[in-house]
């Protein structure tokens, strides 16, 4: 049974309290008032931020259908929107010829009809639905080139989609829109304006540390403290490609399963890989750059206790 939408800020927090996800107040803000005016939520950020979640939990929290369009280059009408199906169309035809009982016109109107129409994400994310407005997620839309960019203008301004064939279909409820860009190349801002927009950050240590205890409750104090400190200065070394909080997750579950109960040189040496995705980052960082960093998170952990 779907559930209402968040009537103020804290509702909003607290739905994504029950859905284990770990928010601050400016962004279940923004989700608020996205929510409020049913206007479409751009989320941008670098990977592993927890951009994409945040649809998942809406899906989960309000029981709503969610319906999600993977963005990937060369992405087309035909993935993304509706085709048609050509083969039972061939079929149709072939049968309409054989028996000799349907006018050209008569046989045209009926293979464009909707029995024959394939729907794909953004066309399914239109139809009415018991449990309300689906949670349409377009993900890593910077993935896409323009002229697709371009069509969604429609799609997020009015929520209808034009089939020549057919005619213009509109939702009867416009659905929960989530965008999502991991900023690998600039959204027009035609697009950016027909949405709110939130830049979706690290999170701080006190965050990931929340975190930690939400998605990850096996892991002790002790352990997850030292992760989080580890992680936070890792963030400040110019790597190729910085650790998001999904790593920080995937690492701790992997140290669990390693018995880890605190952090040394050689478990973070051989669990690199959990953490970092590209060999010249875990090289510049094996041995003892990772020493080091592991050194000063506990000197400083160890001066908090004495305070």
């Amino acid at each position: 049974m779907a559930s209402a939408l968040p009537a103020s800020v804290d509702d909003t927090l607290a739905l994504l309290a029950r859905g284990r996800y770990v928010a601050d107040r400016s962004l279940a803000t923004a989700l608020f008032l996205a929510l409020r005016l049913r206007r479409p939520l751009f989320l941008e950020g670098e990977a592993g931020v927890g951009k994409t979640e945040i649809a998942k939990v809406l899906s989960e929290t309000l029981g709503r259908r969610l319906v999600r369009l993977q963005c990937y280059e060369g992405l087309d009408v035909s993935s993304a929107v509706y085709e048609w199906n050509y083969s039972r169309q061939m079929v149709e035809i072939r049968l309409a010829e054989a028996a000799g009982d349907r006018s050209r016109e008569s046989l045209g109107s009926d293979i464009y009809s909707e029995r024959f129409l394939i729907k794909r994400p953004l066309l399914q994310a239109l139809e009415a639905d018991a449990s309300g407005s689906p949670v349409l997620l377009i993900d890593e839309l910077d993935r896409t080139d323009e002229p697709f960019e371009a069509y969604l203008l429609e799609v997020l301004s009015d929520f209808q989609i034009t089939i020549p064939e057919l005619g213009t279909i509109k939702a009867a409820e416009p659905p929960l829109v989530v965008v999502t860009s991991n900023r690998t190349r600039e959204i027009h801002d035609a697009l950016k304006r027909r949405c709110f927009y939130y830049w979706v950050d690290y999170p701080d240590a006190p965050r990931e540390l929340e975190i930690l205890r939400v998605k990850v409750p096996g892991a002790g104090e002790a352990l997850s403290r030292q992760i989080v400190g580890f992680v936070q200065k890792l963030r400040k070394v110019e790597l190729f490609k910085l650790p998001g909080i999904a790593e920080t997750i995937d690492w701790t579950e992997a140290l669990i399963q390693l018995d880890q109960v605190a952090l040394d040189p050689k478990a973070v040496d051989d669990t690199l890989g959990v953490l970092l995705k590209y060999q010249d980052d875990i090289a510049r960082i094996h041995g003892s750059e990772a020493a080091d960093l592991l050194l000063q998170v506990k000197n400083e952990l160890a001066a908090e206790k004495r305070v």
